[in-house]
């Protein structure tokens, strides 16, 4: 079984111009994007960055989730936040790692657990393996009392 998912950008001018992107789901609706706030000047608009961040995030989270439940130890919550960063170098922009912050509230489980349990969720979390070998992919976890 195959899932698409699809993102369509408009764009116009050259670098200096500017896109709006949409998903058919509508979640993301004309939203703006420009080569500034690819570059640090948010300005209300985002990048491909944020967005590979945003669906880092969104996908470790349901994987951590799986993880901790089948292993019989559900979480009460977990935030994730994954910080996409991008280096200047002579070939131009590149993605060159992600730090990938999970903090959550889980009954019946220690520090230790949390942490190995994160690291098979890593290991396991399609964006995450799209991304390794490509990414330098660094877990920290924080397990809430």
């Amino acid at each position: 079984m195959a899932v698409e998912r699809e993102a369509t950008v408009v764009w116009e001018g050259d670098l200096k111009g500017n896109g709006e992107l949409s998903v058919p789901t509508g979640a993301i609706q004309d939203t703006g994007m420009t080569f500034a706030r690819r570059a640090g000047e948010p300005e209300g608009h985002t990048s491909p960055e944020e967005l590979i961040a945003a669906a880092h995030a969104g996908c470790f989270a349901m994987s951590f989730s799986n993880v901790l439940a089948r292993a019989g130890n559900a979480p009460d919550r977990l935030e994730v936040t994954a910080n996409c960063i991008v280096d200047i170098g002579e070939k131009g922009l590149a993605i060159t790692k992600v730090e990938l912050t999970a903090k959550g509230r889980v009954p019946g489980i220690d520090a230790a657990g949390f942490e190995e349990a994160a690291k098979k969720a890593e290991s396991t979390c399609p964006v995450s393996n799209a991304l390794r070998n490509n990414v330098e992919i660094n877990l920290s976890t924080e397990l809430e009392g």
